[in-house]
């Protein structure tokens, strides 16, 4: 029989806020962390907003040398994991390191190092013929993803799997669904999971915006992000992390550790279809979805909330929307959903971790966080949206859902471990 998977501990660095606590201040109250790109000048873009991080590696605790050789990106995870680590309660010196592993997620790794270094190099770009010479030492490390999650594992000291899962933007989703696997079939004990990226760079905004997935209401930063609404345009950047600890129920359990949620249910399907491109019919997000309801032993009923993906583009909302219909049918009409890319922006391959977050807190303190901005109802997006204000909903089991670029399509239900299975 399979082992039971809870989270005991939890990290965050968002947008808004740095911390699990403010970070939950942020989405649950509704307030948007959207601003314009104070990171260049992003005049010569089409999409100019963004939801960054009011983030300072120094003062969050990381040494001149891990700030030196790390990206971004890395320093978002370290910091986050180990907040997850001191939430946790987790004496590292009693852990068995070949049973403790490390898994994160990403989409995009180290694109602001990658990106200044190569401007640095190319003599802003003007240079066919690079000199390594100017290319900082650790330059390899902004090269290979796999750095990220090296990192995380120095700082938990797992000698255990450690790995990177990098499927675009069901990354942090996909991340911990692969680390609750292995504690399940048994090859680890403790997992320290979740996703990173720092992704908002100019080579970023220009990828973006050449196929126009981000939104160009620039003179609206702070209400720019409007899923479900009928005059979205486009999602806003983000960035940010989310790292967990993830257990044994047993484990958990012997150790008299406070258990936040369990990972009830996972699965993740792929359409075969488009690079960017979704059926408007849902039907591969619906078979991740019922998949992962069938392996948490959850009927349609049982679901008290649904953590969207509600990137605010047209086709994704559309294609969500249909999804939820599809596999829970008339309940659906009467499940809360939302989607806090509406306050903190699409970070990527992070913002799975990030809504899994935003899952285990509000089961915590049963309140749906809003879909800010969402004033203007879609008719092709008519279910309960939660618009704008916070709800006060008593949540037993969630679903949330992920969609990325390549047609990934990821189903997650976390739920109380104390929970009545149907």
């Amino acid at each position: 029989m399979k082992r039971r998977v809870v989270v005991t501990g939890i990290g965050v660095v968002a947008p808004g806020g740095i911390g699990a606590k403010q970070f939950w201040d942020v989405i649950s109250t509704g307030r948007t962390a959207t601003r314009r790109i104070t990171f260049f000048d992003p005049s010569p873009f089409r999409s100019q907003v963004a939801a960054e991080c009011d983030f300072d590696p120094a003062e969050e605790g990381l040494s001149p040398q891990q700030i030196r050789r790390t990206d971004r990106a890395a320093q978002l995870a370290m910091v986050s994991a180990r907040e997850s680590l001191d939430s946790s309660g987790l004496d590292l010196g009693r852990l068995e390191p070949a049973r403790t592993g490390v898994a994160v997620g990403t989409a995009v790794g180290c694109t602001m190092g990658l990106e200044e270094e190569y401007v640095t190099v190319s003599d802003g770009g003007r240079s066919w013929r690079v000199s390594e010479e100017y290319a900082v030492r650790h330059l390899f490390n902004y090269l290979v993803p796999s750095s990220l999650a090296t990192e995380v594992a120095w700082i938990v000291g797992a000698e255990g799997p450690v790995s990177v899962v990098s499927t675009g933007c069901t990354s942090g989703l996909d991340a911990v669904g692969h680390a609750v696997e292995l504690i399940a079939e048994g090859t680890a004990d403790v997992m320290v999971a979740g996703a990173t990226d720092a992704p908002i760079s100019p080579i970023t905004v220009a990828c973006f915006d050449a196929i126009r997935a981000t939104t160009p209401r620039n003179d609206e930063p702070t209400t720019a992000s409007r899923p479900f609404d009928r005059t979205r345009n486009g999602f806003v950047l983000g960035e940010g992390a989310a790292m967990f600890v993830l257990e044994d129920l047993e484990h958990a359990r012997r150790r008299g550790a406070h258990i936040y949620a369990e990972i009830a249910g996972f699965a993740t399907r792929a359409n075969a279809y488009h690079m960017t491109g979704l059926r408007p019919d849902g039907i591969e997000m619906a078979e991740a979805i019922r998949v992962s309801m069938d392996r948490a032993r959850v009927a349609p009923a049982d679901i008290n909330y649904i953590n969207a993906h509600g990137s605010g583009t047209l086709q994704n909302d559309r294609h969500e929307t249909a999804a939820f219909k599809r596999v829970l049918r008339e309940r659906a009409y009467r499940t809360p959903v939302s989607s806090i890319k509406s306050m903190i922006g699409h970070s990527l391959g992070a913002i799975g971790s990030l809504e899994i977050a935003a899952c285990v807190l509000a089961m915590r303190y049963g309140i749906v966080p809003p879909t800010a901005n969402l004033h203007e109802a879609d008719p092709d997006c008519d279910l309960d949206y939660v618009p704008v204000v916070p709800r006060e909903h008593r949540i037993d089991t969630v679903l949330t859902v992920g969609s990325g670029f390549g047609g990934f399509q990821s189903a997650m239900v976390i739920a109380r471990p104390d929970r009545r299975v149907s």
